[in-house]
């Protein structure tokens, strides 16, 4: 679906994180941080929480969310696995329901210390909130309107661990100037908010976060989408790391 690098395609359900250019911080808060957590948004099947793991995340310490719990049931038939033997925890449910995921200010390292959550007996992200040190999400945010983008990513920065090198990251589809846009998908036309390299860093660097408390990372990378056709689209890879 998505080219990543010259030798990394992403394609249905079968994506490849190590694809992205910050991959690489990802797995070294897995190996070097204490009690470090990952969290990827919509998961599906957990593909990259195995992926993640593979490369040194603990496993125990990993979570997948997604709409739908049959997702992620179906990937353990897909991987032969167990809840068992494939210790990673599972949240489903609406995320933009406040129950699950609702907005809260970013963390700060002079709040009150922030406890460690039970992500043994997790029913909502929310108990997560200042604790997460790597939020994954591909192929998500060009879902929505232009509001919901920015509701969503003030979620997602109350997550997120208020420890320097503590990160969000993921690829969806961009555009040269920001706007809704037309993308052939399968075949199939459908319209949706891109938004620019401009105004995705300052969405988050200025309007999420505070600005210059965050090191923002983002360019648009042109891909051929070879699945029946020769139209072409704009892919836009970001993380956005805390300072």
């Amino acid at each position: 679906m998505f080219v990543l690098s010259k030798h990394t395609k992403i394609e249905p359900f079968r994506r490849r994180m190590s694809g992205l250019p910050a991959y690489h911080q990802v797995v070294r808060i897995g190996r070097e941080h204490k009690n470090p957590i990952f969290l990827d948004v919509g998961c599906c099947f957990g593909n990259v929480i195995r992926e993640v793991i593979l490369d040194g995340f603990p496993a125990a310490q990993t979570i997948g969310t997604d709409l739908h719990q049959e997702l992620w049931d179906l990937g353990h038939e897909l991987f032969k696995s167990s809840p068992e033997t494939f210790p990673a925890h599972f949240v489903g449910g609406d995320a933009f329901d406040p129950e699950i995921l609702a907005v809260a200010p970013p963390a700060s390292l002079q709040t009150t210390e922030v406890s460690t959550p039970d992500l043994n007996n997790l029913t909502s992200l929310n108990s997560l909130r200042g604790c997460v040190s790597a939020i994954h999400a591909t192929a998500f945010f060009h879902l929505f309107k232009e509001d919901q983008q920015l509701r969503m990513a003030r979620a997602f920065a109350g997550l997120l661990s208020a420890e320097p090198g503590s990160i969000i990251l993921g690829a969806h589809a961009g555009a040269q100037q920001k706007g809704v846009v037309n993308q052939v998908y399968w075949g199939i036309e459908v319209d949706m908010f891109a938004h620019s390299v401009e105004s995705w860093t300052s969405m988050w660097d200025g309007e999420v976060f505070e600005k210059g408390t965050v090191k923002v990372d983002a360019h648009l990378r042109e891909v051929s989408e070879d699945m029946g056709g020769d139209e072409r689209y704009p892919v836009l890879l970001w993380s956005v790391t805390r300072l």
